[in-house]
């Protein structure tokens, strides 16, 4: 073996064992927080004390089901999160379908118009919908949680049924209409199935950012209507105690859940690849 092939075989091993060392960083980086607090949600003391703790218990999440603030805004967060999917699909089904399959000037600017808030700030869109729903006098708290909760997550659903579509052979809608389909027909037996993929990621993924919104949350809670994630700010700025850890780690048990289901349902092969997302 030549002096320049070694040369570069150890430069090659070199750079796999520092790829791998940041991909491991950055796990760990990940990880490690996760296992921190669901180490401090099972202490088994009643104050906050260095770790690790010498014991464990589920206290504080006995703790976290009496405390009747953060169910309530559990209540509030899953009702949201559901009404949010709900609308989010629909609208974000209906508008793929209308930007793959129609043609129209303009075009290209609404799609960029419709994806915008994946690139906007969520406190520059919180804080503009505060002003402009006080402007337009809805004081409702859970109405403007629910507008502002399905601005964030169209986009996903928009990106994720737009991608399914047009990563599927429109020929099949023509030749169900050819051999006598309806249009209504050959959209609900041909085209949402072929949609099928990208319309329960979407669901998943509003459903998740829901749950785990906090900017715009923040400005448009009102006493009547307060989610989870803001709750659990307000009272660590409060009276920081480990019932949001507990809360915290139930957060992640239901991200995790959502994450199992998207790979049964899915499968994030489909996800990811295999041409999910050609255009």
């Amino acid at each position: 073996m030549s002096t320049h092939s070694r040369t570069a075989r150890s430069g090659d091993r070199a750079a796999s064992a520092l790829a791998y060392g940041v991909v491991g960083l950055g796990l760990a980086f990940l990880a490690i927080p996760l296992a921190i607090t669901c180490l401090m949600a099972l202490d088994a003391r009643t104050f906050l004390g260095p770790l690790p703790p010498p014991a464990l218990s589920l206290h504080w999440f006995e703790r976290l089901a009496s405390r009747a603030d953060i169910l309530s805004s559990l209540r509030t967060s899953l009702v949201l999160a559901v009404l949010t999917t709900i609308l989010s699909v629909s609208i974000g089904t209906a508008a793929a379908v209308g930007l793959a399959r129609g043609d129209f000037p303009g075009k290209a600017t609404l799609t960029s118009a419709f994806l915008s808030p994946l690139i906007v700030p969520p406190v520059v869109i919180g804080f503009g919908l505060l002003l402009f729903l006080s402007k337009a006098g809805i004081t409702n708290g859970m109405a403007r949680l629910l507008l502002g909760h399905v601005i964030v997550t169209v986009p996903y659903c928009i990106r994720t049924s737009l991608a399914s579509l047009l990563g599927a052979d429109k020929r099949l809608t023509e030749a169900a209409m050819i051999l006598g389909a309806t249009e209504r027909q050959a959209f609900w037996s041909i085209t949402i199935p072929l949609m099928k993929t990208g319309i329960i990621t979407g669901a998943i993924f509003a459903f998740a950012i829901s749950m785990d919104d906090v900017s715009i949350s923040l400005f448009l809670s009102d006493p009547s209507a307060t989610t989870l994630p803001v709750t659990l700010v307000s009272n660590m700025r409060a009276a920081f105690d480990l019932t949001i850890a507990a809360a915290a780690v139930i957060l992640m048990a239901v991200t995790v859940l959502l994450i199992v289901v998207l790979d049964r349902l899915v499968g994030f092969d489909n996800v990811v690849g295999q041409g999910l997302f050609r255009s």
